[in-house]
């Protein structure tokens, strides 16, 4: 049995739900009254997959807000992959999007980049329709799309289920 180090980066504007869907990953909790993020935070967590191994995952939480952008380069160094997540209630603007793809790629133009839709469960206010999101996944050439809600807990799992798949393919070479 392996133990493989996958370190994962988190990116997306401000206020997307990065922080409160790690914080429902890692420990299980819903906090809506999450605060911004300055700069970075880190979380980690091991996982063991049936007949692979276990994984410890170094899930890095890059602040949304333009102003700690500066900071963020000698962060996203050695990254295997990353979840890039934007507000379902809000259409992304593909100014922000390539901005977030330039950032987690910056060390690695293949990095793998799952896109992420949080807020599923606001149902009423869904304002990105599938199709815009396969567009804007198929544009900059992610591994998939996943709509999740933090509050529900709907696909969270499989966010990470899926980025971590993709990252024990490609550490078999």
């Amino acid at each position: 049995m392996r133990n493989f180090v996958f370190k994962i980066l988190v990116g997306g504007d401000g206020a997307v739900g990065k922080t409160t869907l790690l914080r429902k990953y890692v420990d299980g909790t819903f906090d809506e009254s999450s605060i911004a993020t300055v700069g970075v935070d880190f979380f980690i967590k091991q996982v063991v997959y049936e007949n692979v191994g276990s994984c410890t995952l170094q899930i890095w939480d890059l602040g949304g807000q333009e102003r700690f952008r500066h900071l963020l380069e000698s962060f996203i160094m050695g990254a295997k992959g990353a979840l890039l997540l934007f507000d379902l209630t809000r259409m992304p603007k593909i100014d922000n999007i390539l901005n977030w793809v330039n950032i987690v790629r910056m060390h690695d133009f293949d990095l793998p980049i799952l896109l992420v839709g949080t807020k599923l469960d606001l149902e009423d206010f869904i304002a990105v329709d599938d199709e815009s999101a396969q567009s804007i996944k198929n544009a900059f050439n992610m591994i998939d799309y996943v709509k999740t809600s933090s509050k529900t807990g709907a696909n969270v799992e499989l966010v990470f289920d899926l980025i971590v798949e993709k990252l024990m393919e490609k550490s078999k070479y």
